[in-house]
């Protein structure tokens, strides 16, 4: 419905009042029903899910339209990333949102700060979802807002031009809420506790879930040692748990992402379960490391499984896991992602010690014989040394181009004393391409990098305390945040605005006409910001 049918509409609702609703305005409602376009989670969820399938059958079609994402840990957060990318860009297509479990477990549990294993409170993660699209929504509110208030500054005018203008930006305006990735970790229990988790973070308006292979109570960040892997049957439980989730709701394409932690997972909690020779369950136990039993005397309480006609004692570990074979990692990666594929699973997630394209697309190419359209989000990890790693990645390339690195020592070259050398720079530019050229050459649909804003966050804090508390002082904050602010057009230099304070002007009008006491008045020390 376009901006001015609303109106017309909500009018002739009003007339059939006989009088009794005169004192509502249909053009407010009209505004304030474009403020508040999505009304729940679940009308989101519908929404982005329908924007992230579109955005995957155009990257099919070409693989230069890959998405992008930061993870949030606030709604500010979010909602500020947003802005910008709309200032800056435009548009906010192809570009998403990432919830991290390893964010809310160090940022947002009751407990405090928390390593990445699952021990915070399950119902932090929707609460996060819900905040970060509450934020969005404010986003969209405070927006159109002005837009408003500059329709009636044109109207007041006289300027139809500019009144028309504005009438055809408020009927095609761009939302600030777009498609969230959020993190359910393994599941926080068996597949019932993972789709009561997935409904939760659903209704509060998560359209794509990503789950990991990870057995749920030894779950480790997946940069971690120490991980440990479920078999194929466990893991898909949970999965169709997910999309049983999604169908209940009515978001009937919500989308799964399936992480995979097999290729830094040496260890698994169980022996799967195999009904047949060459089954998920026989396919998964011929990666245990075993030794084969040829007098029964030397097993006492041990597992023993059926192995070519031999019986085969797995390597069991004190901690009562069981061990695979050392090399087995990216076999298992590739089995993992067909199954997953085959079980339901939309886009796959490899979890990498390094970020290599050559690496990542080895697997991609063995996943891709089986399901041609294999796609992959990829986690550009802050967890990765990157100017190290793709230093020695041109070292490398260098030494098997028969190019002299004399000049270099391979183990050193994060040194700042490499900076600007011909190595450094060729090794920059991979950095900046790697994300267009992973996904041309390793089918990754979406980059993301889980804890950014977790780092910048640190960053800025510790520039603005070594200047405020040090010689700087007050020049500190003026010189090395406002100033910046108001020179590069940051939203929020004006807070008041950006916590909602006109909007609550606007409604205090809506509701009390000529007798609203209004905040936005001449005394207000924001207007120091209006140039």
């Amino acid at each position: 419905m376009t901006y001015q049918t609303d109106i017309t509409k909500t009018a002739s609702l009003i007339k059939s009042f006989n009088g009794t609703w005169d004192g509502i305005d249909a053009e407010s409602v009209a505004r304030m029903r474009m403020q508040n376009r999505f009304q729940t989670g679940l009308d989101i969820a519908r929404y982005t899910a329908a924007i992230m399938r579109r955005d995957m059958a155009a990257y099919d079609a070409d693989p230069a339209k890959y998405t992008q994402s930061l993870g949030c840990w606030h709604g500010f957060i979010a909602q500020q990333k947003m802005i910008s990318i709309k200032k800056h860009f435009g548009s906010t297509e192809r570009r998403y949102l990432y919830l991290s479990g390893w964010m809310v477990a160090a940022l947002r549990s009751e407990f405090g700060p928390l390593p990445d294993q699952s021990m915070h409170e399950k119902t932090s993660v929707p609460a996060l979802i819900e905040e970060l699209y509450t934020f969005l929504r404010q986003a969209d509110a405070r927006e159109l807002g002005m837009m408003f208030r500059d329709l009636d500054a044109a109207r007041a005018a006289g300027n139809q031009v500019e009144e028309q203008r504005l009438i055809n930006a408020i009927d095609g305006y761009q939302t600030h809420v777009v498609p969230i990735i959020a993190d359910i970790d393994a599941g926080f229990g068996n597949a019932e506790a993972t789709y009561l988790l997935a409904k939760k973070m659903i209704e509060a308006g998560a359209c794509a879930l990503q789950i990991e292979n990870q057995v749920s109570d030894e779950k480790q960040c997946g940069h971690q040692d120490g991980k440990v892997t479920v078999p194929h049957e466990d893991f898909l439980a949970k999965v169709r748990a997910c999309r049983y989730a999604f169908l209940e709701l009515g978001v009937e394409d919500g989308i799964i992402v399936t992480r995979t932690d097999s290729l830094g997972a040496g260890l698994t909690k169980q022996i799967a379960v195999s009904k047949e020779a060459g089954d998920l369950g026989d396919q998964y136990n011929s990666y245990l490391d075993c030794e084969e039993v040829t007098d029964l005397s030397t097993i006492n309480g041990d597992v023993v499984i059926n192995r070519g006609g031999k019986l085969m004692k797995p390597k069991r570990l004190p901690s009562n896991l069981f061990q695979f074979r050392s090399g087995t990692g990216e076999d298992r990666c590739v089995m993992d992602c067909i199954a997953s594929l085959q079980n339901g699973a939309d886009l796959l997630w490899i979890e990498t010690e390094k970020p290599h394209i050559e690496q990542i697309a080895g697997m991609v190419d063995r996943i891709r014989e089986v399901v041609p359209n294999a796609k992959l989000v990829y986690n550009n990890s802050p967890s990765f040394n990157w100017t190290l790693n793709f230093r020695q990645q041109v070292f490398d390339a260098w030494v098997a181009a028969g190019k002299d690195v004399s000049a270099y020592d391979r183990a050193k070259l994060m040194s700042v004393d490499y900076d600007g050398t011909e190595l450094a720079d060729e090794a920059d530019e991979r950095i900046r391409t790697f994300q267009k050229d992973a996904a041309a050459r390793a089918g990754i649909f979406h980059h993301l990098i889980t804890l950014p804003t977790y780092h910048t966050a640190a960053l800025s804090t510790d520039n603005l305390a070594k200047e405020y508390f040090g010689e700087a002082g007050m020049l500190g904050y003026v010189k090395g945040v406002q100033r910046k602010e108001i020179r590069e057009g940051i939203a929020c230099v004006k807070h008041q605005n950006m916590s909602g304070s006109d909007i609550g002007d606007d409604h205090k009008e809506y509701f009390a006409g000529e007798a609203a006491l209004k905040a936005g008045g001449a005394h207000n020390t924001m207007n120091q910001f209006a140039a």
